[in-house]
């Protein structure tokens, strides 16, 4: 079963409150009061954390979409795509879409009650960016409203700009690939292959695995893994390194 079944057979074992979990209640049909909520739980259990994610790149897709005014077939498509979401269950993300659309709470809550989730996990925040980065591209374009949105949302999560480039890179920008490093350009070898090593551990998709993410965040990792390493044998290159 996929993870949008799951929610919407009730199957989910959802654990936290907030501006979530009301939206799974009125796309689910849960009584908002039944969920309990996060503070009250020791941490949320897997299939939360998977849900979370998933949610809030939908919440957070759809409230991007007002910055560019609509949402698109094909941002809905590319959610599909990064979420894996069968046919027969393409009605059901577009009504979430919609109703986060309409929801008269603005962005800002949903990223925040995201942020609390992962406090110690901002390579998971990093490939939520990444995910939203790749629906925003969905239409051929990225709208500076778009750009503008996604890096308030990096704010509120506590991403820097090295973080939000390599969400970029993997995500398919063209980016210098000595800023997806975070490394000045006079950085000595040893700092090169020093931080290309501690950021293939930090991004590996096992480390995703390890902490309950669904699939589809496993699968964003590679993508930033292969941003990583491309970043990295680009800058060995520049500087004749082997």
């Amino acid at each position: 079963m996929s993870i949008i079944g799951k929610i919407l057979g009730g199957a989910a074992g959802f654990a936290i409150g907030g501006p979530i979990a009301a939206l799974v209640g009125v796309i689910a049909g849960h009584a908002v009061d039944n969920l309990i909520k996060a503070e009250t739980a020791p941490g949320p259990a897997d299939n939360t954390r998977q849900i979370a994610f998933t949610i809030g790149v939908i919440a957070l897709g759809a409230k991007m979409a007002k910055a560019d005014g609509v949402v698109t077939r094909a941002e809905i498509d590319a959610f599909r795509q990064i979420f894996h979401v069968p046919p027969e269950e393409t009605a059901n993300v577009a009504r979430f879409f919609d109703l986060a659309k309409k929801d008269a709470r603005g962005f800002e809550p949903y990223a925040r009650q995201i942020a609390g989730l992962f406090p110690d996990s901002p390579e998971v925040l990093e490939k939520i960016i990444e995910g939203l980065l790749q629906i925003a591209r969905a239409d051929g374009r990225m709208h500076d409203s778009e750009l503008d949105y996604l890096r308030q949302v990096a704010a509120i999560f506590g991403l820097d700009d090295t973080r939000f480039a390599r969400a970029q890179a993997a995500a398919g920008d063209m980016i210098d690939p000595w800023q997806v490093l975070g490394l000045p350009r006079d950085a000595d070898e040893a700092a090169i292959k020093a931080t290309w090593r501690r950021l293939a551990r930090e991004n590996h998709p096992d480390r995703l695995i390890a902490q309950g993410m669904p699939a589809e965040a496993i699968d964003l990792a590679n993508k930033e893994l292969a941003a990583i390493n491309a970043a990295y044998d680009a800058v060995c290159r520049e500087r004749g390194i082997k």
